[in-house]
């Protein structure tokens, strides 16, 4: 007997709807890419240990909602230059990082601190 694809499951996915201005797009980055990419997410937040550049202001000590707002900004920059790979680093940190995250409402004025989360 042979299984036909359709009958198996889907790998679950997690889905992260991304407005920008008047733009606006649905992400799906699977469950698996997410464990997977856990060192990956720790090595983000070991140089965000350092302080990061938030619009104009330096933060030395950046707390959970400034490290995604980061990882935001990073998302802008990867989807306007087409890199997918950081788009979905950046998307899977952000719904990690912040569980129940449905929606980001990227900040496209240069002013990432005005980016919030859904």
């Amino acid at each position: 007997m042979t299984t036909s694809n359709r009958f198996l499951p889907k790998a679950a996915a997690m889905e992260l709807n991304i407005i920008i201005d008047d733009y606006s797009m649905n992400l799906n980055v699977p469950d698996d890419y997410i464990a997977s990419s856990e060192a990956s997410f720790a090595r983000l937040d070991a140089g965000m240990d350092e302080g990061i550049q938030l619009g104009q202001e330096w933060v030395a000590e950046p707390n959970a909602l400034q490290r995604c707002q980061a990882a935001a900004n990073r998302l802008l920059s990867a989807l306007e230059s087409h890199n997918e790979g950081l788009a979905m680093l950046s998307a899977g940190y952000i719904l990690n990082r912040r569980e129940g995250t449905q929606r980001v409402v990227i900040d496209n004025n240069g002013d990432p601190s005005r980016t919030t989360f859904e």
